[in-house]
């Protein structure tokens, strides 16, 4: 049975998500669980599917993969054990490019460049408390892509590890992504209906 069935203000771990039984999906930030039902629509998943394959692409026969979700992405705080980590969140795009983090449940830290696509039921979330665990996890890039606007929001980790103002790119625009300079994005393509 998923964290309903429990109190509101009891915090969670790890440990206790890889364990609930029910058909949702969750994602659990800093304890907190939020439920990512219903299934995103189809602009989202389409929207993602097309970034996914330039990704992917320009990836091909190089040591990073980028992963769509549903993917487990767990945050620890420090050396923790898995079952007593607090945060475990699916981005909707995760560059990952160090491997020995990767593991049959996931990964397992900060992956290179995080992606969310908004939605009407997450994108508080999306803007709020996941750009600040993020950040706070040490994230390089985080993309913020909003079909509504058809625009793309870049934040890059700078040396005071926080994000600055954001980077927009309309939907004609190319964005590079900042930590492969030789890869851009075409966001027409990505914006196409």
């Amino acid at each position: 049975m998923g964290p309903l069935a429990f109190k509101q203000e009891e915090l969670f771990t790890y440990g206790d998500y890889r364990n609930w039984t029910d058909d949702d999906r969750w994602e659990l930030i800093d304890g907190v669980p939020y439920d990512m039902s219903p299934a995103p629509s189809p602009r989202h998943q389409l929207l993602l599917a097309q970034l996914l394959r330039q990704f992917t692409n320009y990836l091909d026969g190089k040591p990073c993969l980028a992963i769509p979700a549903p993917f487990d992405v767990r945050l620890p705080e420090a050396d923790e054990n898995d079952d007593q980590v607090a945060t475990v969140v699916q981005p909707d795009l995760s560059v990952i490019c160090d491997r020995s983090k990767l593991d049959n449940a996931g990964y397992r830290g900060a992956p290179a460049l995080v992606m969310e696509i908004l939605s009407p039921k997450t994108a508080q979330k999306d803007l709020t408390i996941k750009f600040v665990r993020y950040e706070r996890a040490g994230v390089p890039e985080y993309w913020i892509v909003d079909p509504a606007a058809r625009n793309v929001k870049v934040f890059s980790l700078g040396a005071n590890g926080r994000y600055g103002e954001p980077s927009v790119y309309p939907e004609a625009s190319h964005p590079r992504v900042k930590i492969f300079p030789d890869l851009e994005i075409d966001l027409k393509a990505v914006f196409v209906e």
